[in-house]
């Protein structure tokens, strides 16, 4: 008992405090039982389904229909004028974070560093980029200063042409960038340290802009380069959508529908998915309780408290993917049980852009209060970005409004965002097997595992949310 508790009171201590902030704020009260939400919520994608089979004959996000905005209006937001500018600016706010993050205070709550990055960059670009399309790209600055530097060395350099990326390695760098960050975020025990940060953000800089010099700024930062690929993926959910130099608008979810399948695609929406879920999870009792004795055996055997933590919490996490994994393998496979001449992979492939909108539900739901909370602290920090007791907005007497919303509204608007996205998945998979199969009725057919998967996911992200309550 003595050693259970020890390990408890130990993971409590080692495990970042930006990573146990992700959940819930407080306890929400239903009116209803929680068995009863998550059966209504059930029967909700149950009966989408049967309206999708019945009233959707025919595929409709396929199509092109763009519709373009005032020239004017385009060559403004397209113009190199407006792109320095945001390249600027992505590149100003990376030196901060860097800067800041070695040299200013190493508390999580008084510099800057640990709240931007985790807050306003990795779950603020997540809305903008659904509303307005992939605005990242222009502040991405990892870009910027390779798009820099190659206009600078152009007239130089020619004849140097990058290599060619290799059409195999899709977009697994990536997802494997973004399972990287996860272990950084949710894993490491020094992962809210603001020199943690910096030093990250350099090592991955680094070895982005060498990347990029091998294969190219554009072909890296649509591929290889992750917090790219990811707010792109997001962005596909969008109306907003650029071609050249011209903005327009498209269908809803149509970016997604007709998005070429490429390998590694369904590694990083895996890895999107695994590790909001594993988040999820390790901020719930269940968790805490499941891994005590496990990580009492870890330091029983010699090992440091903090690695004990960390090697759990690093195996949890790479078997919430693997298993988050093998329940979309086995809904590929029911698929497959109606026209068996396309191979596995490739209706795996097909099939994983209608999994954005459920990657989208499970970070919005997740991370909302954490958005919405902490994020009313980048002013205040803004103004003492490192600690160091300066007010340069005179806002850094300012704190965080609890009040404006209560716990119960939260839920439900978790809940809400949870059946949305799995609804909008539903559509997406039976937009794209109208397209794969000839016949509407095999169309239907081939959803049933798929609908089996969603309806899991969907009674997975409550259970999680209610997890995270207790927690």
């Amino acid at each position: 008992m003595t050693r259970a508790l020890s390990a408890a009171l130990i993971a409590l201590l080692a495990v970042p405090t930006t990573a146990s902030a992700h959940g819930l704020v407080g306890k929400a009260d239903l009116p209803i039982p929680m068995w009863l939400f998550i059966w209504a919520a059930a029967a909700v994608l149950v009966i989408s389904f049967a309206a999708l089979g019945v009233l959707w004959s025919s595929p409709q996000l396929e199509q092109d229909r763009f519709r373009p905005l005032p020239n004017g209006l385009s060559r403004v937001l397209t113009s190199r004028l407006l792109e320095v500018l945001c390249g600027a600016i992505g590149v100003a706010l990376l030196v901060v974070v860097i800067l800041c993050g070695f040299f200013g205070t190493q508390l999580a709550t008084q510099n800057i560093t640990p709240t931007f990055v985790y807050v306003a960059f990795w779950l603020g670009f997540v809305p903008v980029s659904v509303l307005f399309g992939d605005v990242f790209a222009a502040f991405n600055p990892w870009r910027a200063v390779g798009r820099a530097v190659g206009w600078t060395l152009r007239p130089v350099s020619s004849d140097a042409e990058p290599l060619k990326y290799p059409a195999w390695l899709g977009y697994y760098p990536a997802a494997l960038g973004l399972l990287a960050f996860a272990a950084l975020e949710l894993i490491s025990a020094r992962g809210d340290r603001p020199s943690t940060i910096a030093t990250a953000a350099v090592v991955y800089s680094l070895a982005t802009w060498i990347a990029m010099a091998v294969y190219g700024v554009d072909t890296w930062s649509r591929r290889g380069e992750a917090f790219g690929v990811y707010f792109n993926l997001f962005s596909k959910l969008s109306v907003v959508e650029v071609r050249g130099r011209q903005v327009g608008l498209r269908r809803p979810l149509s970016g997604l529908a007709r998005m070429t399948p490429e390998p590694g695609i369904v590694a990083i929406v895996m890895v999107m998915i695994g590790t909001v879920t594993f988040d999820g999870l390790s901020a719930g009792p269940t968790w805490l309780s499941a891994t005590r004795e496990p990580i009492g055996w870890l330091i029983d055997a010699g090992l440091k408290p903090r690695y004990a933590v960390e090697l759990v919490y690093t195996l949890g996490m790479t078997v919430i993917v693997l298993a988050i994994t093998g329940l979309y393998r086995l809904a590929i496979a029911g698929v497959r049980t109606v026209d068996r001449s396309r191979s596995g992979r490739e209706l795996a492939r097909q099939f994983a852009p209608s999994l954005v909108p459920i990657a989208l539900a499970y970070a919005a739901a997740h991370y909302v209060s954490l958005l919405l909370f902490q994020g009313q602290m980048i002013l205040p920090l803004a103004s003492d970005p490192a600690g160091q007791g300066w007010d340069l907005l005179g806002l850094a007497a300012g704190d965080i409004n609890y009040s404006f919303i209560g716990p119960e509204t939260f839920w439900y608007i978790q809940a809400a965002l949870v059946l949305v996205g799995h609804v909008a998945a539903l559509a997406l998979a039976h937009d794209r097997a109208l397209v794969l199969y000839r016949h509407h009725k095999q169309a239907v057919r081939s959803q049933y595992w798929m609908l089996g998967v969603m309806v899991t996911f969907t009674v997975l992200a409550l259970w999680l949310l209610s997890e995270a309550a207790e927690g």
